[in-house]
């Protein structure tokens, strides 16, 4: 009998976890889209998505054998989303699709979600709850601390290391021994040449502070 999963957070993100989740061989067998758990009732409203909403997030009492994949992309809502889910026993799924590529030495944390055309290299480190949309790229020896989200197109290459709460935009890209602080945000198309501070937002090329 496979275990109920539900999709976390039903906006754009959520529906698209949805397609990738059912492209997934596991789909109807270890487990079964159960519907999707999001605050607003009509966050799927205009769209067919069955079973649609099921529950909300704040009501949500996990049970025994369920499984919850996160759609939520934005780090400072998701961390406490997942954290107060988690006191309640929640169990998250570790998603990876089946077109991402993942090399050697990979490590995956807790409700970790790679999308179609990933490529997780060698010897990385992936934080809990991390998101890589698609066609994200990781290069060896990087570090990405929990809940940070990579969108499409984002090139992390060697030896970075990346802080918790990170959210980095579409087509970012930092170059090799690039550091990245906790709860930074970089913006869409910035290039990361040395080190960005905590905190702060980047855009450009080279990534400087937004002012």
């Amino acid at each position: 009998m496979p275990s109920p999963l539900y999709i976390l957070g039903a906006g754009g993100f959520g529906r698209e976890l949805f397609h990738w989740l059912k492209q997934h061989p596991d789909c109807g067998k270890a487990w079964q889209i159960a519907g999707f758990l999001d605050d607003n009732a009509d966050a799927l409203k205009g769209f067919d998505y069955s079973p649609g909403v099921v529950g909300s997030v704040i009501a949500h009492k996990p049970k025994p054998g369920e499984l919850i994949a996160c759609a939520v992309t934005q780090p400072r809502v998701r961390r406490p989303v997942v954290e107060s889910l988690l006191a309640r026993g929640a169990e998250f799924l570790a998603f990876v699709h089946p077109r991402a590529t993942i090399g050697g030495n990979v490590r995956l944390g807790r409700g970790t979600i790679l999308c179609p055309g990933v490529i997780v290299t060698c010897d990385v480190s992936l934080g809990d709850f991390v998101m890589l949309n698609v066609n994200a790229t990781v290069g060896h020896d990087a570090k990405v601390g929990a809940h940070t989200t990579a969108s499409a197109h984002v090139d992390i290459t060697g030896f970075c290391t990346i802080g918790e709460n990170v959210f980095l935009g579409s087509h970012a890209h930092l170059i090799p021994h690039s550091k990245v602080g906790d709860g930074a945000t970089i913006g869409a198309g910035a290039c990361v040449v040395t080190e960005v501070a905590p905190g702060i937002t980047v855009v450009g090329n080279p990534a400087t502070k937004l002012r």
